[in-house]
Protein backbone atom coordinates (compact mmCIF):
# COMPACT_ATOMS: atom_id res chain seq x y z
CA UNK A 1 0.00 0.00 0.00
CA UNK A 2 1.26 3.43 -0.78
CA UNK A 3 2.12 5.56 2.35
CA UNK A 4 0.52 9.36 1.37
CA UNK A 5 2.19 12.41 2.56
CA UNK A 6 -1.52 13.04 4.55
CA UNK A 7 -1.01 9.84 6.19
CA UNK A 8 2.33 10.75 8.27
CA UNK A 9 0.74 13.65 8.86
CA UNK A 10 -2.25 12.17 10.08
CA UNK A 11 -0.19 9.73 12.60
CA UNK A 12 2.48 12.56 13.09
CA UNK A 13 -0.71 14.62 14.67
CA UNK A 14 -2.13 11.86 16.64
CA UNK A 15 1.30 11.18 18.04
CA UNK A 16 4.12 13.90 17.45
CA UNK A 17 6.59 11.31 16.67
CA UNK A 18 9.31 12.83 14.11
CA UNK A 19 8.09 12.16 10.07
CA UNK A 20 10.58 10.23 9.10
CA UNK A 21 9.36 7.87 12.20
CA UNK A 22 5.76 7.74 11.37
CA UNK A 23 6.58 6.93 7.90
CA UNK A 24 8.40 3.88 8.55
CA UNK A 25 5.86 2.71 11.30
CA UNK A 26 3.20 3.24 8.47
CA UNK A 27 5.35 0.91 6.00
CA UNK A 28 5.70 -1.60 8.43
CA UNK A 29 2.40 -1.63 9.30
CA UNK A 30 1.33 -1.58 6.02
CA UNK A 31 -0.63 1.89 6.37
CA UNK A 32 -2.81 0.33 9.40
CA UNK A 33 -2.89 3.89 11.55
CA UNK A 34 -4.00 1.67 14.87
CA UNK A 35 -1.05 -0.91 14.35
CA UNK A 36 1.30 2.11 13.39
CA UNK A 37 1.03 4.11 16.49
CA UNK A 38 1.16 0.61 18.64
CA UNK A 39 4.74 0.17 16.61
CA UNK A 40 5.75 4.33 16.96
CA UNK A 41 4.52 3.75 21.40
CA UNK A 42 7.15 0.64 21.48
CA UNK A 43 9.93 2.49 19.74
CA UNK A 44 9.28 5.92 21.49
CA UNK A 45 7.55 5.23 24.61
CA UNK A 46 4.64 7.23 26.12
CA UNK A 47 5.18 10.16 24.61
CA UNK A 48 3.96 8.93 21.15
CA UNK A 49 0.55 8.77 23.08
CA UNK A 50 0.07 12.37 24.23
CA UNK A 51 -1.71 13.68 21.33
CA UNK A 52 -3.81 10.88 20.46
CA UNK A 53 -6.92 12.42 21.25
CA UNK A 54 -6.83 14.59 19.16
CA UNK A 55 -9.55 14.14 16.09
CA UNK A 56 -9.90 15.53 12.63
CA UNK A 57 -13.74 15.13 11.74
CA UNK A 58 -15.69 18.43 12.16
CA UNK A 59 -19.24 18.96 13.96
CA UNK A 60 -20.54 19.99 17.47
CA UNK A 61 -21.44 18.00 21.18
CA UNK A 62 -24.61 19.21 22.22
CA UNK A 63 -26.52 18.48 26.16
CA UNK A 64 -29.82 18.68 27.42
CA UNK A 65 -30.58 18.51 31.20
CA UNK A 66 -34.14 18.68 32.57
CA UNK A 67 -34.22 17.37 36.62
CA UNK A 68 -33.18 13.81 35.85
CA UNK A 69 -33.80 13.42 32.59
CA UNK A 70 -31.33 14.39 30.09
CA UNK A 71 -29.36 13.76 27.01
CA UNK A 72 -26.08 13.80 25.02
CA UNK A 73 -25.46 14.19 21.07
CA UNK A 74 -22.96 14.14 18.37
CA UNK A 75 -24.39 15.74 15.21
CA UNK A 76 -21.21 15.61 12.46
CA UNK A 77 -20.95 17.97 9.34
CA UNK A 78 -17.79 18.43 6.98
CA UNK A 79 -16.00 21.23 7.83
CA UNK A 80 -15.27 23.43 10.88
CA UNK A 81 -17.45 26.44 8.88
CA UNK A 82 -20.57 25.31 9.65
CA UNK A 83 -19.92 24.24 13.22
CA UNK A 84 -20.91 27.96 13.24
CA UNK A 85 -23.85 28.42 11.35
CA UNK A 86 -26.91 29.19 13.80
CA UNK A 87 -29.49 26.79 11.98
CA UNK A 88 -27.16 23.80 12.35
CA UNK A 89 -26.66 24.54 15.85
CA UNK A 90 -30.33 25.10 16.72
CA UNK A 91 -30.91 21.94 14.87
CA UNK A 92 -28.22 20.23 17.26
CA UNK A 93 -29.48 21.67 20.02
CA UNK A 94 -33.45 20.93 19.37
CA UNK A 95 -32.08 17.19 18.68
CA UNK A 96 -30.24 16.50 21.94
CA UNK A 97 -33.93 18.25 23.56
CA UNK A 98 -35.98 15.82 21.46
CA UNK A 99 -33.76 12.40 22.71
CA UNK A 100 -34.17 14.13 26.04
CA UNK A 101 -38.03 14.32 26.15
CA UNK A 102 -39.18 11.45 23.77
CA UNK A 103 -36.37 8.72 24.15
CA UNK A 104 -35.54 7.37 20.80
CA UNK A 105 -34.23 4.18 20.38
CA UNK A 106 -31.81 5.24 17.73
CA UNK A 107 -30.98 7.46 15.00
CA UNK A 108 -33.74 6.79 12.55
CA UNK A 109 -36.23 6.98 15.39
CA UNK A 110 -34.93 10.39 16.40
CA UNK A 111 -35.15 11.12 12.72
CA UNK A 112 -38.87 10.58 12.67
CA UNK A 113 -39.65 12.97 15.88
CA UNK A 114 -41.57 15.93 14.75
CA UNK A 115 -39.71 18.98 14.34
CA UNK A 116 -39.80 22.28 12.13
CA UNK A 117 -37.42 24.85 11.22
CA UNK A 118 -36.41 27.12 8.78
CA UNK A 119 -39.36 26.53 6.56
CA UNK A 120 -38.65 22.40 6.86
CA UNK A 121 -40.39 19.93 8.26
CA UNK A 122 -42.49 18.21 9.58
CA UNK A 123 -39.61 15.91 11.11
CA UNK A 124 -36.26 16.42 12.58
CA UNK A 125 -34.81 13.97 9.35
CA UNK A 126 -36.78 16.22 6.97
CA UNK A 127 -35.24 19.32 8.45
CA UNK A 128 -31.85 17.68 8.34
CA UNK A 129 -32.09 17.16 4.74
CA UNK A 130 -33.55 20.57 4.27
CA UNK A 131 -30.67 22.49 6.18
CA UNK A 132 -28.17 20.19 3.85
CA UNK A 133 -29.84 21.67 0.49
CA UNK A 134 -29.78 25.26 2.06
CA UNK A 135 -26.17 25.13 3.54
CA UNK A 136 -24.48 22.81 0.96
CA UNK A 137 -22.74 20.44 3.05
CA UNK A 138 -23.45 16.93 4.41
CA UNK A 139 -24.63 16.32 8.49
CA UNK A 140 -25.25 13.59 10.34
CA UNK A 141 -26.24 12.43 13.73
CA UNK A 142 -23.66 10.27 14.73
CA UNK A 143 -24.70 8.66 18.34
CA UNK A 144 -26.61 9.60 21.60
CA UNK A 145 -27.05 8.70 25.04
CA UNK A 146 -30.30 9.58 27.39
CA UNK A 147 -30.68 9.43 30.70
CA UNK A 148 -34.32 9.10 32.56
CA UNK A 149 -33.11 6.17 35.90
CA UNK A 150 -34.31 9.03 38.25
CA UNK A 151 -30.63 9.58 39.16
CA UNK A 152 -28.72 13.24 39.52
CA UNK A 153 -27.06 14.37 36.30
CA UNK A 154 -24.54 16.83 36.15
CA UNK A 155 -23.21 18.13 32.52
CA UNK A 156 -20.15 20.05 30.84
CA UNK A 157 -19.78 21.31 27.73
CA UNK A 158 -15.89 22.57 26.50
CA UNK A 159 -16.88 24.77 23.56
CA UNK A 160 -18.80 22.24 21.01
CA UNK A 161 -16.55 19.81 21.05
CA UNK A 162 -16.52 18.11 24.12
CA UNK A 163 -19.03 17.31 26.00
CA UNK A 164 -19.44 15.16 29.10
CA UNK A 165 -22.65 14.17 31.53
CA UNK A 166 -22.16 12.53 35.05
CA UNK A 167 -24.71 10.22 36.71
CA UNK A 168 -24.33 11.20 40.75
CA UNK A 169 -25.92 11.19 43.70
CA UNK A 170 -24.55 13.98 46.67
CA UNK A 171 -22.67 16.97 45.72
CA UNK A 172 -24.25 18.79 42.74
CA UNK A 173 -20.95 21.24 42.65
CA UNK A 174 -18.45 18.44 43.00
CA UNK A 175 -20.17 15.81 40.06
CA UNK A 176 -20.01 19.37 37.94
CA UNK A 177 -16.39 19.51 38.60
CA UNK A 178 -15.95 15.61 38.27
CA UNK A 179 -17.41 16.36 34.38
CA UNK A 180 -14.77 19.21 33.74
CA UNK A 181 -12.10 16.67 34.75
CA UNK A 182 -13.29 14.41 33.05
CA UNK A 183 -13.63 16.92 29.47
CA UNK A 184 -9.74 17.64 30.54
CA UNK A 185 -8.36 14.11 31.09
CA UNK A 186 -10.21 11.62 29.62
CA UNK A 187 -10.51 8.62 31.52
CA UNK A 188 -11.98 5.57 29.67
CA UNK A 189 -13.77 4.02 32.97
CA UNK A 190 -14.59 4.39 36.86
CA UNK A 191 -12.05 2.12 37.92
CA UNK A 192 -9.20 0.14 37.34
CA UNK A 193 -11.40 -3.21 36.87
CA UNK A 194 -13.75 -1.04 34.66
CA UNK A 195 -11.20 -0.94 31.74
CA UNK A 196 -12.63 -2.54 29.11
CA UNK A 197 -10.11 -5.49 28.93
CA UNK A 198 -9.13 -5.22 24.90
CA UNK A 199 -7.23 -2.03 26.11
CA UNK A 200 -5.44 -3.83 28.93
CA UNK A 201 -4.63 -6.37 25.79
CA UNK A 202 -3.18 -3.51 23.95
CA UNK A 203 -1.32 -2.00 26.39
CA UNK A 204 -0.01 -4.81 27.49
CA UNK A 205 1.41 -5.75 23.81
CA UNK A 206 3.09 -2.44 23.68
CA UNK A 207 4.63 -2.84 26.84
CA UNK A 208 6.07 -6.81 25.88
CA UNK A 209 7.07 -5.42 22.74
CA UNK A 210 8.69 -2.84 23.97
CA UNK A 211 11.08 -4.96 26.29
CA UNK A 212 11.80 -7.25 23.43
CA UNK A 213 13.13 -4.46 21.83
CA UNK A 214 15.06 -3.63 24.84
CA UNK A 215 16.54 -6.87 25.51
CA UNK A 216 17.34 -6.88 21.48
CA UNK A 217 19.34 -3.41 22.22
CA UNK A 218 20.90 -4.60 25.25
CA UNK A 219 21.93 -8.11 23.97
CA UNK A 220 23.64 -5.95 20.78
CA UNK A 221 25.35 -3.18 22.82
CA UNK A 222 26.99 -6.15 24.87
CA UNK A 223 24.97 -5.28 27.79
CA UNK A 224 23.30 -7.62 30.86
CA UNK A 225 19.88 -8.87 29.80
CA UNK A 226 16.84 -8.39 32.40
CA UNK A 227 16.23 -12.10 33.97
CA UNK A 228 12.47 -13.01 32.51
CA UNK A 229 11.20 -12.54 36.33
CA UNK A 230 12.18 -8.52 36.25
CA UNK A 231 10.77 -8.09 32.24
CA UNK A 232 7.57 -9.58 33.66
CA UNK A 233 6.91 -7.17 36.56
CA UNK A 234 8.23 -4.32 34.41
CA UNK A 235 5.59 -5.36 31.76
CA UNK A 236 3.04 -5.53 34.90
CA UNK A 237 3.85 -2.47 36.34
CA UNK A 238 3.43 -0.35 33.38
CA UNK A 239 0.19 -1.84 32.70
CA UNK A 240 -1.02 -1.12 36.47
CA UNK A 241 0.73 2.62 35.67
CA UNK A 242 -1.62 2.64 32.56
CA UNK A 243 -4.87 1.75 34.26
CA UNK A 244 -4.44 4.53 37.04
CA UNK A 245 -3.90 7.07 34.58
CA UNK A 246 -7.05 6.10 32.53
CA UNK A 247 -9.39 5.33 35.20
CA UNK A 248 -11.79 8.09 36.62
CA UNK A 249 -11.65 7.36 40.52
CA UNK A 250 -7.31 6.95 40.29
CA UNK A 251 -6.49 10.46 38.49
CA UNK A 252 -5.69 13.24 40.41
CA UNK A 253 -8.55 15.67 40.15
CA UNK A 254 -7.66 18.53 38.18
CA UNK A 255 -8.40 21.42 41.15
CA UNK A 256 -6.64 19.59 43.87
CA UNK A 257 -4.80 22.05 46.05
CA UNK A 258 -1.76 20.01 46.92
CA UNK A 259 -1.46 18.11 43.34
CA UNK A 260 -2.05 14.57 44.42
CA UNK A 261 -5.43 14.34 45.95
CA UNK A 262 -7.52 11.85 43.76
CA UNK A 263 -11.22 12.20 42.02
CA UNK A 264 -12.38 8.96 44.48
CA UNK A 265 -10.79 11.25 47.55
CA UNK A 266 -12.49 14.67 46.40
CA UNK A 267 -15.30 12.89 46.38
CA UNK A 268 -15.50 11.05 49.32
CA UNK A 269 -14.65 14.69 50.59
CA UNK A 270 -17.68 16.14 49.47
CA UNK A 271 -20.23 13.46 50.33
CA UNK A 272 -20.80 12.56 46.77
CA UNK A 273 -21.06 8.95 44.26
CA UNK A 274 -20.49 9.19 41.00
CA UNK A 275 -22.21 6.27 39.45
CA UNK A 276 -20.96 6.43 35.48
CA UNK A 277 -20.35 9.40 33.33
CA UNK A 278 -20.50 9.67 29.50
CA UNK A 279 -17.60 11.72 27.34
CA UNK A 280 -18.16 12.65 23.55
CA UNK A 281 -15.41 14.33 21.51
CA UNK A 282 -16.10 15.74 18.36
CA UNK A 283 -14.83 13.00 15.57
CA UNK A 284 -13.45 10.45 18.02
CA UNK A 285 -12.85 7.23 15.73
CA UNK A 286 -14.04 8.52 12.79
CA UNK A 287 -11.18 8.97 9.78
CA UNK A 288 -11.61 12.12 8.21
CA UNK A 289 -11.14 11.96 4.04
CA UNK A 290 -8.41 14.15 2.77
CA UNK A 291 -8.77 15.60 -0.88
CA UNK A 292 -6.05 15.74 -3.08
CA UNK A 293 -7.12 19.31 -3.88
CA UNK A 294 -4.49 19.26 -6.87
CA UNK A 295 -5.75 16.38 -8.10
CA UNK A 296 -9.60 17.50 -7.75
CA UNK A 297 -8.61 20.77 -9.90
CA UNK A 298 -7.23 19.09 -12.51
CA UNK A 299 -10.19 16.37 -13.11
CA UNK A 300 -12.76 19.20 -13.86
CA UNK A 301 -10.06 20.98 -15.80
CA UNK A 302 -10.20 17.63 -17.40
CA UNK A 303 -14.17 17.72 -17.49
CA UNK A 304 -14.09 21.43 -18.81
CA UNK A 305 -11.97 20.80 -21.68
CA UNK A 306 -13.92 17.41 -22.49
CA UNK A 307 -17.22 19.42 -22.46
Amino acid sequence: MAITASMVAELRGKTDAPMMECKKALTEAEGDMVKAEELLRVKLGTKAGKAASRVTAEGVVSSFIEGTTGALLEVNCETDFVTKNDSFLALTKAAAELIAKHGPADVAALGALPYEQDGFGPTLEDVRKGLIGKIGENMSFRRFQRWSNGGALAGYLHGTRIGVVVEFDGDAVAAKDVAMHVAAMKPVALTSGDVPAELIARERSVATAKAAEDAAKATAEGKPVQSDEIVAKRIEGGVQKYLKEVSLFNQVFVKAADGKQTVEQMLKAAGTTVKGFTLYVVGEGIEKKVDDFAAEVAAQVAAAKGG
